[in-house]
Parts: structure tokens; sequence; C-alpha cells
């Protein structure tokens, strides 16, 4: 139900850009609404229309969330909160070898979005270094500060179909005193003369579906050289790599070491203080230094 805490999303760029465009004043998570449209077959129905791209976006979710069910605070009309469904083979998708790369293809089509919309704007950077960078899996980091986060889902639609919501939230305009945690940052701080928020928020979805559908068709024409070229893109942008980190397991382990590499399945290594490398797959994994 729509509510005066946001208002209807304007996007003529993405609307031009996507198969379908879904805009909301006030939504649960677009994630969780993305879930219910594929179940009660809304989108998705028809593999006539599969690798198309359909955008759902809110101004202000009431219940959305990230990576290991945290929250993702949000602000009406400063931040990006917007889901990206698409429909894949489901044998590209079950590819242990190289489906980890999934979360982190979008957080690199991410990055280029903003960037790109960045410069289309003609803003400028407060400060002389402003590149964007990678957080294992696929944080959007600025500055060493997070400025967004990707919560990517699968759900089966058949034996051979499998459909992927890829949630994307971005701090766009929110002020410092705002921030969720001292950890985050919002766009508008590490740059000026930014466009009116709707307008930014308009650009970098209509990029982001550009990008996504170019790297997830490149995924399914080839996953095993995509993947390795995906490795080294994320290798020049890691902000992880060669730093000490704090890997929380979903188990409740807790491992702290350097991390020394990304593996050709997208998993991280990280080598602990007495020396033992660990693997990552899943998991919190948080920059130290």
């Amino acid at each position: 139900m729509m509510t005066k805490q946001g208002t209807i999303p304007r996007m003529p760029r993405t609307e031009q850009e996507a198969d379908r465009l879904i805009t909301l004043a006030e939504v649960d998570s677009t994630n969780v609404l993305a879930g219910e449209m594929l179940k009660d077959g809304r989108i998705g129905g028809d593999p006539a229309d599969d690798g198309k791209i359909v955008v759902i976006a809110a101004d202000y979710q009431t219940g959305g969330h990230g990576r290991l069910g945290r929250a993702w605070v949000n602000r009406p009309g400063e931040s990006f909160t917007v889901s990206f469904v698409t429909v894949m083979p489901a044998d590209v998708v079950a590819d242990e070898t190289v489906n980890g790369w999934l979360p982190t293809l979008a957080g690199l089509a991410s990055r280029d979005a903003i960037r790109s919309a960045v410069l289309s704007s003609g803003a400028r950077p407060r400060q002389q270094d402003c590149t964007l960078s990678i957080k294992w899996p696929n944080d959007i980091f600025c500055h060493g500060l997070k400025l967004g986060g990707i919560l990517v889902q699968l759900v089966p639609l058949d034996a051979r179909r499998t459909s992927v919501i890829i949630g994307i939230g971005i701090n766009l305009a929110l002020r410092a005193e705002s921030l969720p945690t001292p950890q985050s940052t919002s766009l508008q701080l590490h740059v000026e003369s930014l466009p009116d928020t709707q307008v930014l928020r308009d650009r970098i979805a209509a990029d982001l579906v550009s990008g996504l559908r170019e790297r997830i068709a490149r995924f399914v024409d080839d996953r095993t050289t995509y993947a390795a070229q995906l490795l080294e893109e994320t290798r020049q942008v890691s902000w992880t790599l060669g730093r000490r980190a704090e890997a929380k397991l979903v188990g409740g382990e807790t491992i702290i070491g350097r991390a020394v590499r990304i593996n050709p399945d997208a998993s991280l290594a990280i080598v602990d203080d007495e020396g033992v490398e660990h693997t990552i797959t899943t998991g919190d994994v948080g920059v130290l230094d």
C-alpha cells in the first residue's frame, strides 16, 4: 500500500532500457515483491521472455534486507532501492564451479553504472581519488566505506529455468548524520553537483539494465571463459585483497587473517595468523585495515 513515505519514482530512461518497469512509492521489499510475482506467474511465466529484465523500483522500503538477513536502512527520496529480475538456464545457475560469480557480476555492473551516471551528469568528485571498489563478494565501497549492497536470490521455476533476483541498495543522498553505521557512506558526500536523486536513480538503473543484460548474456554463452575474465576484473578493483580481513562464517566460526586470493570459483582465500589458509565461500567478510 502506498503512503506519504515516498513518491513514485520517475524513470523514463529505465523504462526505455528495461523489458518491463514497475515503480512504487513504498513496498515491503522489492526482492520480496519480485519473489511473489514469480510465484504467481505475473513475471517469469513465459519461457519466451527468458533473458529479459524486469525492474522493480521503490522510493522507500519498509522491510528491505541484505545479505545474511541484515536490514537495509533507507530514507525516502535519498536511496536507490531497485531489484532486477531475469530468467537463466538452470544448469548455468547450478554450476558450482562458476555460479559464485553471479553476485560479483552484479557488483561489477553496479560499480560501472554508478561511475557512468556520475560522469554523464557532469558531477565532480570532491577528492582526487574517488575510485569505487568491490568488497568481497559484491559490496560497493568508496574510500573504504560501504556505499551500496547487493542481495542475489535464486527462484527455481522448473527443471530448465531459474529466475535470478538482484536487489541493489545504494546510498545516494543521505546526509552524514543520517548514515546507518559509521562504516557506511553516501554518494553525495564524495561527489558534488549531483543531479536530482530521481534523475540519478534513473540513470543508474538504466545503465544497470544494460550492463546486467550484457554480462549475463556473456555468462550464459560461455560461463567458464567469462568467469576467468570476471576474476581478472575483480582483482583490479577489489577492496579486500591484500588487506587483513575478518570472516564470520554461517556456523559461528570467525577467521581473521590476510585476504590473499580470489579463487576461480569466486571464493576468497584468507591466511590466518598461524599461516593456515581458509577458503571462504559464504559468510560476512569485513576489512580490518
